[in-house]
Formats: C-alpha cells, structure tokens, sequence
C-alpha cells in the first residue's frame, strides 16, 4: 500500500505495515517535550496518575525557555516545579537558564532529533522538527503527562495536503515569506488537522533554518504537523549534531493526497502578516509606510543564528531610529550571552563580564559588567534568576557599557539579567 511520509513514520512507530488517514493508532513516542509554562501542569498529571517515574530519562527534554529571567513569583515557581522534577527524575536533557534558548531551536540544535522519530510536545509549535523528516506535533499539557509516564500515545493518522513549490524565488523571500504566502492563500484552517507536506525543487534548495520556519508555522493553518523529505541537506545537519541513528522515510509515487498544491515561487514577494492573524498577508510593495514603536526580532520561528545573521546583514551601516522605536534581539535566553574570562572576588557574586553573541554584524561586540553589591546574604545564582524586582535590582547593582556600544539600541537591563541569570 503506497503512503505518504506521514503515514510511513506513524505506521512505523505504531508497529503496524501500513496505516489510513481516520485510523485511530497507538505510537511510541521518541521524545517528549516541555518548556517552563506547560510542564507544571504536565507534572501534575503525571503525578496524579501515580507514576513513579518517566518512561525514559533519556527521552524526555525540559526547557527553561518562557519566562525566563522570571517575571515574577508564579513564573518563578513554574520553573523551579520543573526544575525539581527533573532532579527528581534525573532528566537528561534538562536545559536551565542560561544554558539553553528557545527550545524549539536548541533541541536540533543538541542533536536530540533525526528523521523518522515521533516527538509530542506540550507546545503548538512542536511541529517544527518536521523539517528534519520527523513526526511531530503539539499537544495539551494533560497528554504530555501521560506521554511522560507511558513513553506512549493516541493519534489520528491525519490526511496530507503536498505542497510543491516551483520557479525561482526573488531576493530575500525565505522560507519565512514562503508559509505565510501559503497560509494567506489556503487560511488558518486550510489545513486542519492534517499533514502539511513541503516539497518540490524551491524546498530542496532551502538551508535547514528556513525549512524549520515553514514546518513550525505548519500549526498556524490549523495543519496537525508540517514535514518535510529528508535529503542531503537533512543528513549533514543532523550528522553534525547527533549520535543518534536517523531513520529515512519518503512518499511513495502512488501516495493518496487530500490535495496537491503548486505554487509558483518566483510571483511571491517578501511577505508581512497583519493582524489579526497570518492569514492576513500582504506583499510588502502594498504594506505602504507605517511607523513602528518597537521592533523584534527573533522567535521560535525565526530565532535561529542564521536568521539574525540574514538581520545583520540588512541592518549593517544603519542605526535603530529615535525613541520611542527600539530594536530587540529574540527575548530571553535565545539572545546568545557568553561569560568572559573576567572573574574577581569569591563565592557566587564574584565579578563576571557578559559579551553579546555579535550576530547583530557589528565590529565591536557590547559589553555589559554587572557587580551585584548585596553584604546581607550571599544567595545562590538559583535564586538570583527568580529575582523579579528589576528597580531593586538595578538600584544594587553597578551596571557599565564600554564607550563604543553597538549602533544597535538593545536595552542594557535585559542584557545584564540575561548574563546574571545564567551563572
């Protein structure tokens, strides 16, 4: 029976030789995924079910990536739930502040996906490793609870709608400009609750962040997953990244589609998205001049290095307009800090220097020295990340920017926590 790339993974993972869009399978599940808002209450689920331990402490990955420095006591508390679960069950892959970023780039990143797993996570947006030839999906928290404690999982095999992408692309339409061109075309249930397959020469000739962007942003047309053929690219990313052996599944010829659509490439522009939702895009000749207070860059989306190069290199010689605009590097973590070599004093307030990662293109890279002046109590750098009066905090501490900042307007109270909080 000929099937899709889809169904091949899902029949594969279920045990089975073959399945049908309708089908009602059990799969085992490869990965399973939590950041600091959906974990605590995929946590309680697990423990209200009386599991006494995670399926697999090697197939489990928590990532502190949200609320992160802490905004305030109960984000505080949300991650450090997490964080004591994963102590308690000694989870692997457990990414603490600092040492992490945005989860759904850091764990390709880490190498802990491949093509042919099946990865359930408890974030809409899981869908972005199907860019690696992955199954994968989002779900609520209460399933991931159960997915934790049974390595386990009910799924629908979805249909799948191809998408094959022709023709030339313009200068600087990525993948990014590709899938809100598709979502303006088919709507935000276009596809729902089915496979959004990528395909044709446009998608082969796209690097892996711009795949990733397209499959994570399969959710935003209500698709159940987007994914797309592994290839050569696929294999050398992965090979560089992960130990882990990679299983390779293809559609077959004769596969049954839902739908088959083409789109010519080379009529697509640089895309925005207007609100309400995606599916209000334009083309940016009709977008017009509009004034903008603040500018982000950076996401689950497009948070990769690569996409703040591609930043760089359209931002290079310029500088951020006069308040109140201001441009912003992806929040939390995302935005690499490193620690310099600087360190002085004892204990866990000794002197420490944050660099910027440098991807903004800029000569000279920011830096940003923070010495906390706190003499009653010598708290634990644990502690210091749940710290959520930012007033207090900046009143005592001493905060310094070398005379040659970057051209760039970045908020040096941020930076700072950043780099604090990932001691």
């Amino acid at each position: 029976m000929a099937m899709t790339i889809t169904e091949k993974i899902l029949a594969a993972r279920a045990g089975l030789k073959s399945v049908s869009p309708g089908d009602l399978i059990e799969v085992k599940v490869d990965l399973a995924f939590a950041h600091d808002v959906t974990a605590p209450l995929a946590i309680r689920v697990f423990e209200e079910i009386g599991a006494e331990k995670v399926f697999n402490r090697n197939k489990v990955a928590l990532v502190a990536d949200h609320f992160v420095p802490n905004k305030d006591i109960a984000s505080a508390q949300q991650a450090k739930r997490m964080r004591d679960f994963a102590r308690k069950h000694r989870i692997k892959n457990y990414f603490e502040v600092g040492e992490s970023g945005i989860g759904h780039v850091i764990l390709p990143e880490k190498g802990l996906i491949v093509p042919g797993m099946v990865v359930i996570g408890a974030d809409s947006h899981t869908c972005a490793y199907g860019a690696l030839g992955a199954f994968s999906t989002g779900v609520g928290s209460t399933d991931l609870g159960a997915v934790m404690a049974t390595g386990e999982i009910w799924l629908k095999v979805p249909p799948t709608i191809r998408f094959e992408y022709t023709g030339r692309k313009r200068r600087w339409v990525a993948g990014k400009d590709l899938i809100l061109y598709t979502i303006g075309l088919i709507g935000v249930e276009g596809a729902l609750y089915s496979a959004m397959e990528f395909a044709g020469p446009v998608i082969r000739g796209l690097p892996m962040y711009q795949r990733f962007a397209m499959a994570n942003m399969a959710v935003e047309a209500g698709a159940k997953n987007g994914i797309i053929e592994p290839d050569r690219e696929t294999l050398s990313y992965v090979r560089e990244r992960s130990t882990l052996k990679p299983r390779i599944f293809r559609s077959d010829p004769g596969a049954v589609y839902a739908k088959v659509i083409r789109i010519d490439v080379s009529r697509i522009e640089p895309q925005v998205a207007f609100p309400p939702s995606p599916a209000n895009d334009r083309p940016l000749s009709t977008v017009g001049k509009v004034s903008l207070d603040q500018v982000f860059i950076g996401s689950c989306t497009n948070g990769w290095l690569e996409d703040l190069r591609d930043a760089a290199r359209i931002l290079r010689g310029k500088k951020a307009a006069p308040a109140p605009s201001s441009v912003r590097p992806a929040a939390g973590p995302a935005w690499a800090v490193t620690w310099g070599s600087s360190q002085r004093g004892k204990g866990p307030f000794r002197r420490r220097t944050a660099i910027s990662s440098g991807a903004w293109g800029t000569r000279r890279a920011r830096f940003i020295s923070a010495i906390p002046t706190w003499r009653r109590h010598r708290r634990s750098w644990d502690a210091l990340a749940g710290l959520t009066n930012y007033r207090w905090l900046l009143k005592n501490t001493r905060l310094r920017c070398c005379p040659r900042p970057s051209s760039l307007h970045v908020r040096t109270k941020y930076a700072s926590l950043l780099g604090m909080s990932g001691a």
